[in-house]
């Protein structure tokens, strides 16, 4: 959220200038104070805004790090005359975010899920069938256009599991939708490579891609799951999961190996080190050693919760 607004950097004042540059390591320094790197990127917003108005949305916030979520609740309590607009989506309420303005968005109306579930089948649906659907996808868009498939050949005294409200696009965790696995094989390739990268960068995910020997044309037969533009988006966060909690531990153990090797070791060697070590089955001192480089690192730009990762991952690498 913050990197295109970096250029404007120098225009904060010098102790914020160092907080956010030590934060984000461009520059050295001792780990910035958590209060002061909020302060700063309440100004670095507040400063953008001096253009024209700025709304920045962040979806799925309850998988934001911890340090990140701190830095956005700060900015969220102090947003007063500033020309600016933070929504933050999360799947579930949470005590962190009580006291802003909510809008609780529920599933579609019994009517409204039904004419949904209708678009997207070509084919007669037994009703009692249909009448679960909706049901048990409480009214959720994705849901309902993602299961029907299974529901076809499953019969009306099936029950449809689901995955908890949040996990109603895919039947059974850690199962691909048959849509995916009726895939050719170089895709599900793909999308095991483009869920085993988290930052969603096109030309890492290429790159690791062309280790593997998966070629362009991979990309063009995904049935609309995984789109790779400016960025890599998969069509819900949960279908990322479902790809990387099928495959087995050997493919998974390859695409994150392709990723490492993809990776420029001098331009981010942190994220190489994270997929070196789930690259790993077992012990291994060289990516320990890695490891534990960038534990140090995260731990320098004030990240205490990813070097604790970090940490935590060298003790596992560690024979």
């Amino acid at each position: 959220m913050c990197a295109p607004l970096l250029d404007r950097l120098d225009r904060l004042p010098a102790p914020q200038q160092d907080a956010l540059g030590v934060a984000f390591g461009l520059r050295a320094g001792d780990a910035p104070d958590r209060f002061l790197v909020g302060l700063a990127v309440l100004s670095l917003l507040a400063e953008a805004a001096e253009e024209q108005p700025l709304l920045c949305v962040v979806d799925d916030a309850q998988w934001l790090d911890l340090a990140s979520a701190q830095t956005l609740l700060f900015v969220a309590r102090r947003l007063l005359a500033e020309s600016v607009g933070l929504v933050l989506a999360t799947r579930e309420p949470s005590e962190e975010l009580t006291g802003f303005q909510e809008l609780v968005v529920e599933g579609l109306r019994n009517g409204d899920a039904r004419a949904l579930l209708g678009s997207a089948i070509r084919v007669p649906l037994d009703e009692r069938v249909r009448e679960r659907l909706v049901a048990e996808t409480r009214g959720n868009p994705l849901a309902l256009l993602e299961l029907p498939a299974r529901a076809n050949g499953g019969g009306a005294g099936r029950r449809v599991r689901l995955a908890g409200r949040a996990g109603a696009v895919w039947a059974d965790r850690g199962q691909l939708s048959p849509k995916a696995r009726a895939l050719p094989v170089d895709t599900q390739q793909l999308l095991l490579v483009a869920a085993a990268e988290p930052v969603g960068d096109p030309v890492l995910v290429w790159r690791a891609a062309g280790r593997l020997g998966i070629g362009v044309q991979a990309a063009a037969d995904t049935d609309g799951l995984l789109t790779i533009g400016a960025r890599v988006t998969f069509r819900h966060p949960l279908v990322r999961s479902a790809v990387y909690r099928a495959a087995l531990p050997e493919d998974r153990h390859a695409a994150h190996r392709a990723l490492a090797d993809a990776t420029d070791p001098e331009v981010d060697p942190d994220r190489r080190a994270w997929h070196l070590a789930q690259a790993t089955p077992g012990f291994d001192e060289d990516v320990a050693a890695e490891l534990e480089r960038s534990a140090g690192r995260a731990q320098a730009r004030g990240g205490v919760g990813g070097g604790g990762g970090f940490f935590g991952a060298c003790r596992r690498a560690h024979a």
